[in-house]
């Protein structure tokens, strides 16, 4: 590696680099086929600005979209390699040298396929990271540069024991590892669309399955990566479980919010479409993940609460054997009205909105007797929680204020009884004109 980047290496490289400048590209021919080129980017610069309005124009066609978006960024480099394969067989029928020609149109060949091929990609990152890497590989291959570049990246290493580091085992295994995630990855998509499509699975089951899924291809991605480029695996056993107890020890509450989530995920206890109270938190579970549960309010409000917390608290679920809720809801009366036709008033006020279950029945019970009036509690069930609690305690209420109104059956305000006590007499002293108290 020292004898790499040596002076006389350098100084013997630099030479090199310069007698083939010398002999390749300062010659007329190069010269002659550099100016072609040029020549043909210009006109084919020149013909993509001119067909951009006709392809907008072309959009509003049924399924004109999809190509259009395709073929757009593709325009610019298909006239002009369209150009350059027209000179190189201008240039072959006439004898012509056309080494730099077929040199520039095998790169952008090349560059047009892998470009046209990552569009397919949903996620403009992976796109983006795939056009980079593949043409770079393609045209070190084209310019005959691949195999000595692998040496020159392979002479770049590290050995740590019998275990042997180069920068071209860091290259190969990044990439490696990038397409199997990117496979992982795929997979998990459609393999999770496919398990949710699954009637016979339950929400919690099919998440996870999804989930478990997703942690053994990324796993096995991650291993194979690791595998592909020679690194033995079990040399990596003993610094991975010290590693492994390392973490353990400063992620306890991240490890104990994931074993909390396969717990819940097991027993079913919590799924997404729940109606939960928890923590002073009320509402509707929307989704179940590694470290915490997402529970969405009546406000808007997303809480993510850990997993942990839903397994050492009391958690209130409301939809977890079944649907329906019983609702109670506490009214007063004067203590001269007539209480029976109020209990009759109060359950013929819950019967009648339409949320509210005719079995169980509506009930409304007489429980005790306040300071200011008759206290009667209406009891009712519904079997939709999720579509909120608080509107339909509104609406029972309001046709009770209704009917009350109707009756004229008054709810007392309160009202307290204020004794005074007699007491001595209190005489004021008369004061005469002229006299003074000092």
């Amino acid at each position: 590696m020292n004898d790499l980047f040596s002076a006389e290496r350098l100084i013997e490289l630099a030479n090199l680099a310069y007698e083939w400048t010398v002999v390749n590209v300062l010659v007329l021919d190069s010269a002659v086929q550099l100016a072609v080129i040029v020549a043909a980017w210009g006109i084919a610069l020149w013909i993509s600005r001119r067909l951009r309005p006709l392809l907008d124009t072309q959009r509003s066609r049924p399924g004109a979209a999809r190509v259009i978006d395709i073929s757009r960024p593709l325009k610019l480099p298909l006239i002009w390699l369209a150009l350059l394969w027209l000179a190189i067989a201008t240039a072959s029928t006439m004898s012509w040298p056309d080494r730099l020609l077929i040199t520039v149109a095998s790169l952008l060949t090349a560059w047009v396929a892998i470009r046209f091929v990552s569009q397919l990609a949903r996620n403009e990152v992976w796109s983006r990271a795939f056009t980079l890497v593949a043409w770079s590989i393609a045209a070190l291959n084209i310019l005959d540069l691949l195999q000595p570049t692998i040496t020159v990246l392979d002479s770049i290493a590290i050995t740590l024991g019998e275990l042997r580091i180069s920068l071209y085992t860091v290259v190969q295994s990044t990439l490696a590892l990038a397409v199997l995630l990117w496979i992982a990855m795929y997979l998990t998509r459609v393999l999770e669309a496919r398990i949710r499509s699954i009637q016979a699975f339950s929400p919690s089951v099919q998440v996870l399955f999804a989930k478990s899924l997703k942690i053994v291809l990324i796993g096995l991605a991650i291993l194979i990566a690791i595998d592909s480029v020679g690194i033995d695996l079990t040399a990596l056993a003993v610094v991975g479980g010290a590693i492994g107890l390392g973490i353990g020890f400063g992620l306890q509450k991240v490890i104990g919010n994931l074993i909390s989530g396969v717990i819940l995920l097991l027993d079913k206890s919590i799924k997404p479409g729940d109606v939960i109270a928890v923590s002073g938190t009320y509402g509707w579970v929307t989704a179940l993940g590694g470290r915490y549960v997402s529970v969405v309010t009546r406000d808007g409000v997303e809480h993510l609460i850990p997993n942990e917390t839903l397994i050492s608290e009391h958690v209130e679920n409301w939809t977890h054997t079944n649907n329906r809720t019983r609702l109670k809801l506490d009214v007063g009366v004067h203590y001269d009205s007539d209480v029976k036709r109020a209990i009759e008033l109060c359950t013929e006020a819950a019967a009648g909105v339409d949320r509210v279950l005719d079995d169980p029945v509506a009930k409304c019970l007489l429980v005790g007797f306040g300071d200011s009036s008759v206290d009667l509690q209406v009891r009712f069930w519904i079997a939709d929680a999720h579509n909120g609690v608080t509107n339909v305690k509104s609406a029972v209420l309001l046709r009770i204020w209704d009917k009350f109104k109707a009756e004229g059956i008054e709810i007392p305000y309160p009202q307290r009884d204020l004794h005074l006590r007699s007491g001595p007499q209190i005489v004021a002293p008369a004061f005469e004109r002229g006299h003074s108290v000092a």
